[in-house]
């Protein structure tokens, strides 16, 4: 079954392959996926009668990081890693199938922004070369190599080195992607003030911890003045999923053809609510064939009618309910 899905997952057109699709993913997963097995157990959900994607019960993203969340017995071949201070315990995504997430996103890079060979891809994700295990470290290397230009690649503490290359390209007018966790970009703008034409500025979120959190709105006007940009990109994705929603702008996402955002209530997970309430993030994403597709996760957001989402937050650890069922 796994390779003739596989081989559907990213030829997906419409919301009517989507929803066959995800309840075909469903009803696999929760028959060999030992853990979502028991979660839907524990809530005595009859899968049989599971017939529309908003009556699918979602994992709790904590179980990645008390459980192996697996659907194939196959060997595992990436074990992606989240990030955590000392004495945190780590979510751990087991991949038994590299190649899914490698479809998934450069498949959806390129629907948002076409071939990566046609860009210049720079890197400063300082926070995430540091440690081992980063999805997204390994997504931007695999974009880095297949861009084929000398001037894409990492870059660390080399602040200099960055500020050149990206005048450089910018007076060889190169269409170029810089890629950034938060405090970084802050970094380099506070060193050196940009007028980009040709450049993309797309942050990843977070200041890890180096500096003090700031709204999105107050975080990309400093971006965009520093960088001297129209509006500031943004990446969504977790070590959780396969998959990745982009925003060219304004903090408003769009997810590729296989993903998809639900909302659900704070004071009742199961429960969905409409567009444009206030609520948790619940994603669907068919790349995650081989561990969990359905994933209740810690933001809160909407959703628009469009089907675009916004991520307004995160749940404090007390605000979080019906989430602990099986967490030992």
């Amino acid at each position: 079954m796994n390779e003739l899905v596989q081989h559907s997952i990213f030829a997906i057109n419409n919301e009517d392959e989507f929803n066959a699709l995800a309840l075909k993913v469903f009803r696999y997963q929760a028959m060999h996926n030992p853990v979502y097995k028991s979660y839907l157990g524990y809530l005595n959900v009859d899968i049989d009668a599971i017939d529309r994607i908003q009556r699918i019960p979602f994992l709790p993203i904590q179980f990645f990081k008390s459980h192996k969340v697996l659907s194939s017995d196959k060997p595992i071949e990436q074990t992606f890693l989240s990030s955590g201070t000392t004495g945190m315990s780590q979510s751990k995504h087991h991949v038994t199938d590299a190649s899914l997430y490698e479809k998934s996103y450069l498949n959806a890079f390129s629907k948002f922004y076409g071939g990566v060979e046609e860009l210049v891809v720079l890197a400063l994700l300082p926070s995430y070369l540091e440690r081992e295990g980063s999805s997204l470290i390994y997504m931007v290397d695999d974009l880095i190599q297949k861009s084929h230009q000398p001037e894409s690649g990492f870059y660390l503490d080399n602040l200099d080195e960055l500020q050149r290359v990206l005048l450089q390209l910018e007076a060889q007018k190169k269409k170029t992607l810089l890629i950034g966790v938060s405090f970084a970009l802050l970094d380099l703008i506070e060193k050196y003030q940009f007028s980009l034409k040709d450049t993309i500025v797309m942050e990843t979120g977070g200041m890890k911890g180096k500096r003090k959190e700031m709204i999105r709105e107050e975080l990309h006007a400093v971006l965009k003045r520093g960088f001297g940009v129209q509006e500031i990109h943004s990446e969504y994705g977790m070590t959780e999923l396969l998959s990745q929603a982009y925003s060219i702008g304004k903090g408003v996402f769009n997810c590729p053809p296989w993903m998809k955002i639900l909302i659900r209530d704070t004071e009742d997970p199961l429960s969905l609510l409409p567009s444009p309430k206030t609520g948790g993030i619940n994603v669907i994403d068919l790349a995650n064939l081989n561990s969990c597709s359905f994933i209740a996760t810690q933001d809160l957001g909407k959703v628009h009618s469009n089907n675009s989402f916004e991520i307004l937050g995160r749940f404090d650890n007390s605000d979080i309910r019906g989430c602990n069922l099986l967490i030992s």
